[in-house]
């Protein structure tokens, strides 16, 4: 069988939210009632994954944010520069819609905002994200994300690390 192709792209408003279904209550009330505030007022930009009948079944948000140096692991600390915070980008949701889950679309996901975090013009250190649950935790573990150092459930990327094992 065939692996569903998706596109992604910035959320518009022409495109309809109302069949988007996650089975998380508050992911599925922010993708239908906020969003698109929080997008017009550039507090954050959401990308969304449609499938060939143009069907939203999965979207992210990427805002920017800053980390505390002091909240970094040492042995990376001590590589930055003494400023109090270094930039960073923050995934702050990412969600499949139930039609498309277990089909690898939250991993693309996730590599395309990698991606796109590592190819911004604005300098950030690392992709950060703040897991709901220990399943999300994990999943995040799985792709190389590591815990800030007083907070196991916030987890960040070195962006370094994605332009390394990117293609140019």
């Amino acid at each position: 069988m065939a692996q569903p192709s998706y596109r992604i792209q910035l959320l518009d408003t022409t495109l309809d939210r109302s069949n988007f279904c996650s089975g998380s209550e508050p992911l599925d009330r922010y993708f239908h009632q906020q969003v698109t505030q929080d997008t017009r007022r550039r507090i954050t930009s959401c990308f969304v994954a449609l499938d060939n009948q143009q069907h939203i079944v999965g979207f992210y948000t990427l805002a920017s944010c800053g980390v505390v140096l002091s909240d970094l692991p040492e042995s990376i600390a001590k590589k930055l520069p003494r400023y109090p915070s270094v930039p960073a980008v923050r995934m702050g949701r990412l969600a499949v819609d139930q039609t498309a889950q277990g089909k690898g679309l939250g991993a693309a996901l996730l590599v395309d905002a990698l991606e796109r975090a590592s190819r911004a013009e604005i300098a950030a250190f690392a992709l950060v994200v703040d897991a709901k649950d220990q399943a999300a935790c994990d999943f995040y573990r799985h792709y190389g994300f590591m815990a800030f150092a007083n907070a196991p459930m916030s987890l960040f990327l070195p962006l370094a690390t994605v332009k390394a094992i990117s293609p140019p």
